[in-house]
């Protein structure tokens, strides 16, 4: 059973991982099991060039950071889990949290964190019910989201980055996981807000 199982290695995928895996040292994350399934292949960073990002140097590829995003979780934070090389078919209500199922296995968490793009290609079942057209995308693209209040889809269901309805900048997708994240890290407090900062 994970406590929270993010779905997606884009931007806002792997950024809400690196912030609750930061979060370990707090005793309220302490024995936490966080666990991202890396479905990157249709991550919008994979054609990505960065020149106006804030922190990157001018020049960066977008498909240079889905590989060096993966090594900084797993160097830094490898209580965290990386699932590789499976996509997700369903994301269905289960007794407690969420039964997901892969192409090749199922998983049980108490929440999840849906953070892939915002393709009309997304098929998970069990999420169509909250399917809409995306408010900040022309109509030509066909975009969508899934419907939210400030990422909380339902009731332990959380959604990040492009698909919780953000315009597809880098930086907004990475801050839209993050937030996600310091989301969950306040609600494993008790309700009190949590943030994690690292300092000299």
């Amino acid at each position: 059973m994970y406590d929270t199982l993010i779905i997606g290695g884009g931007a806002a995928g792997m950024s809400c991982a690196l912030v609750l895996g930061s979060a370990q040292p707090k005793p309220f994350a302490a024995n936490k099991h966080i666990g991202i399934i890396m479905h990157q292949r249709a991550s919008h960073l994979q054609t990505a060039l960065f020149n106006n990002v804030l922190g990157l140097a001018a020049g960066t590829l977008g498909a240079d950071i889905l590989e060096t995003g993966k090594t900084q979780l797993a160097q830094l934070y490898p209580h965290v889990t990386q699932i590789e090389t499976e996509k997700v078919k369903s994301v269905l209500k289960a007794p407690e949290g969420f039964a997901i199922t892969t192409n090749k296995n199922t998983y049980h968490s108490k929440t999840i964190v849906v953070a892939v793009g915002y393709t009309n290609l997304v098929n998970i079942h069990g999420l169509q019910d909250y399917l809409e057209p995306h408010p900040r995308a022309a109509l030509e693209k066909d975009r969508i989201w899934l419907k939210n209040e400030d990422h909380l889809v339902a009731e332990g269901l959380y959604v990040a980055g492009t698909m919780a309805g953000w315009r597809s900048q880098f930086a907004i997708a990475a801050g839209s996981g993050a937030q996600v994240a310091t989301d969950i890290l306040t609600l494993w407090n008790d309700g009190k807000h949590a943030k994690i900062h690292d300092k000299i």
